[in-house]
Order: structure tokens, then C-alpha cells, then sequence
């Protein structure tokens, strides 16, 4: 079931759902899960982020409802070669065409170039999951984890999805924006919990909100800092705070070197 919020998310997941069920038409779901069982057995993402110092999980994403437009002809296997080069031990895949211009075959290709990378690289759908159905289209795509957003569904619904989750031997990023939903993301048994800094009823970003949250995330468990990270003196700032990870997009997407732009979040922890 999906949460009403009183955002753009609302109109958001509306259209989700009505693109679901039209995908629903087109690809059975016994068809579906014939294509999933024959992928190989997923990366671990939390390994990934678990390596000593703060990973950078790079996203591919063409345009989002907050900026707009931010690199409409970006093509999927030149930014995800980049982001490798540069260093990123994970890719994050924008499959929300709608909003984000994104697409499966944007997973599936970034998907494939991660895990034949030295060694694989763990790739996540980023996306709004309102069913099981759309955890089985990661899976099928290749994809070794998903976005859950704890603002986008009730708690039953977040059980059940990562249930399936963990059925297909994947893993969930469960993201949260404040308080109430991180209680949320930890009664469900959250593993990797992603804190937005991104207020969804007014748009502004504010690091704080990661610095608030982080203090409050039990130390077995995966913290990622999203939005609005810029350059590696935001990363400084979050690593004070004992995050794991950082998911960086709009700024990568713009930037005129991706690759010197992901080394850049990264390589100032070498100096230390």
C-alpha cells in the first residue's frame, strides 16, 4: 500500500503504480521470475560499503523532479566506465523514466559492466517499490539491490518487500529522512540504512539531517548519506559522523570529468 504524503511524491508514486500494472501485461510474473532465476547469484552491496573509510556508491540519472533536466543525452555506458575508473564501489541506476529519464535497459547495461569490472561492482535500481514484482525486475536485470523508501509504503508493505528482497538473495537500501521513518526502517530489520537530506515536502538539503540521524543507527548496521553532497569537503563533514557510504548523483552527472569527480570524493581519506 502505498503512504499519501502530501508531496510531489504523491504524484510520483501514482504514476508508478499505473506503470506498473501496464508492465504487468507485457511481462507476466511467472515469465519474470524465469528470467531472475537465471541470473547469476548477486554482489554483496554492504560488503562493498563495509571497507574501511567512506565508499562512494556513484548514480547514473539523466534528470530528477527537484532539478530538472541535469544531463538528458548521457549515455549509460560512458558515465558508468567513468564512475569505475574513478574509483566507485557501487553504481546507482535511476529506472524511473518519468521523472528521472531512466529505464530497466539502463540497469541491465550498467549492470553489466560493473560485474565484469576488477573486482565486481555492486549495482542498486533506484526506483520507487511499491510491489514485490518490481524487486523481481531488479533482479532480472541483474540488479544486486534496491531502494525501498520508507515515506513510499506502510510497514506491512516494507516487511513484505524486503522479505522478497531477501528471498533473491539481494539486499535493501532503506531510506529514511527522519526520525519516525528510521524507527520504521529498524523494527522492519533494515540492514543498509540510507538517510536523505532531501525534505520532501519543501525540497531544501540540509546535511544536518544525516548528522541528526546517524548518532541514532545501531553500529552493526550500513549508513548512506544521500543528496546534496557536492565535493569531498561534504564527505569530510559526514564522515565525522560515522556514515559508511555516500550517494552521489546530480553533482557526478554535471560534472566535466566523472571520473576525477568520484576520485576526488574519495582520495582526500588517503592522505589520513
Amino acid at each position: 500500500m502505498m503512504r499519501a504524503t502530501s508531496t510531489y511524491l504523491d504524484r510520483i508514486l501514482a504514476q508508478t503504480a499505473r506503470d506498473l500494472d501496464q508492465r504487468r501485461q507485457i511481462t507476466p510474473l511467472r515469465e519474470l521470475e524465469e528470467r531472475a532465476a537465471r541470473q547469476p547469484a548477486p554482489f554483496s552491496i554492504s560488503a562493498a560499503l563495509r571497507v574501511p573509510g567512506v565508499q562512494v556508491i556513484a548514480e547514473i540519472k539523466r534528470a530528477s523532479p527537484s532539478r530538472g533536466l541535469i544531463a538528458p543525452a548521457a549515455q549509460v555506458e560512458d558515465v558508468a566506465q567513468s564512475y569505475l575508473e574513478g574509483g566507485a564501489a557501487a553504481l546507482s541506476v535511476l529506472t524511473d523514466t518519468p521523472f528521472f529519464q531512466g529505464s530497466l535497459e539502463d540497469l541491465r547495461c550498467a549492470t553489466q559492466l560493473a560485474h565484469a569490472w576488477h573486482p565486481p561492482r555492486p549495482v542498486l535500481r533506484k526506483d520507487f517499490v511499491l510491489d514485490p514484482y518490481q524487486v523481481i525486475e531488479a533482479r532480472a536485470a541483474g540488479a544486486d539491490a534496491v531502494l525501498l523508501i520508507v515515506a513510499a509504503c506502510d510497514p506491512p508493505t516494507l516487511l513484505r518487500l524486503l522479505t522478497e528482497v531477501q528471498t533473491w538473495g539481494m539486499e535493501a537500501l532503506v531510506e529514511v529522512h527522519d526520525e519516525t521513518e528510521l524507527a520504521t526502517a529498524l523494527d522492519a530489520g533494515a540492514m543498509i540504512i540510507g538517510i536523505n537530506n532531501r525534505d520532501l515536502r519543501t525540497f531544501q538539503v540540509d546535511l544536518a539531517t544525516t548528522e541528526r540521524l546517524a548518532v541514532q543507527v545501531p553500529a552493526d548496521r550500513v549508513i548512506v548519506a544521500e543528496s546534496g553532497i557536492h565535493g569531498p569537503q561534504d564527505v569530510k563533514r559526514l564522515a565525522q559522523v560515522g556514515v559508511d557510504a555516500v550517494l552521489v548523483g546530480e553533482s557526478l552527472m554535471m560534472a566535466a570529468d566523472r571520473k576525477a569527480a568520484v576520485e576526488a570524493l574519495w582520495q582526500w581519506q588517503l592522505a589520513g
